[in-house]
């Protein structure tokens, strides 16, 4: 078999991707010469020796923290932070990593993520700090009882200055990392309206989904042929994404259970250029 799949087998808590790096930078030997390629076909009564990375220590970092109780913790996610890896481990620094130490005794490496924001989005995460508030969390996000908010930047102004967006969206067999509208993908509902637009024929717009897709509001944006700026998937790049989740509406556990907004500010020079 191909040896990140041979060593994804072995060794489950990296993912694949992890493998495929380890490869690439010379950890892996077969019958005691460097593997070169995460392609390369390998068997069983080969000798194949893996130098595991050491996993870094994040104990010194943290995130911006909106909101904190016994159950819960909000936090102000900064645009280029993963929400959480794809295997056990993982080299660099998410949100994940740091709700472990609100709930230490959990050994998954998603402990507490209840919904999640893409590395380029920045704005309102909600945590979980036991399982109890994970599964009361969980089911208002698959009843649509969470209401949220985003701002974003796009190119090009969208031809209403509000409307709904009703597409519905799916993986692009294509590209499997990407996702497009398609009328067999599942039902996806956007709400948008336009705030402002500036002298680089950019717009500011506020964005309240209906539905959690992944991706939606970058392809919803990106199907009016107005995609949001430095979205290096669906559109062009700039020095970040411009798309924040600006608040987020839910209810908490509590005695008695309390309906909570929470907001986290726009990150600094956001709406620059624009007279808002």
């Amino acid at each position: 078999m191909r040896l990140d799949k041979f060593l994804s087998e072995k060794y489950p808590e990296y993912s694949r991707s992890m493998l495929a790096s380890c490869v690439k930078s010379g950890r892996v030997r077969i019958d005691g010469e460097v593997a070169t390629s995460p392609a390369k076909t390998v068997d069983e009564s080969q000798k194949i020796e893996f130098q595991q990375p050491a996993k870094p220590d994040f104990s010194g970092s943290s995130l911006p923290i909106i909101y904190e109780d016994d159950n819960v913790l909000v936090i102000n996610k900064p645009a280029g932070v993963l929400t959480h890896a794809k295997g056990n481990f993982t080299e660099e620094f998410t949100v994940a990593e740091f709700v472990k130490k609100y709930w230490p005794q959990s050994s998954s490496n998603r402990a507490g993520i209840v919904h999640r924001l893409d590395r380029g989005t920045s704005g309102v995460v909600v945590v979980a700090k036991n399982q109890e508030t994970a599964g009361f969390l969980q089911k208002q996000f698959a009843a649509r009882k969470v209401k949220k908010t985003y701002i974003a930047i796009v190119n090009g102004t969208p031809r209403e200055v509000s409307a709904k967006i009703d597409l519905p969206i799916a993986r692009n067999p294509k590209k499997p990392a990407e996702f497009k509208v398609d009328a067999k993908g599942k039902n996806a509902v956007t709400f948008y309206q336009v705030l402002a637009t500036n002298e680089q024929g950019e717009s500011l717009i506020e964005l309240k989904p209906e539905t959690g897709r992944t991706h939606q509001l970058r392809v919803h944006m990106q199907y009016l042929k107005t995609p949001i700026k430095g979205d290096v998937v669906y559109g062009q790049a700039a020095d970040r994404m411009y798309l924040h989740a600006k608040s987020l509406e839910i209810t908490i556990p509590g005695s008695p259970n309390q309906r909570k907004i929470f907001k986290a500010p726009e990150p600094p020079g956001f709406t620059k250029g624009f007279n808002v």
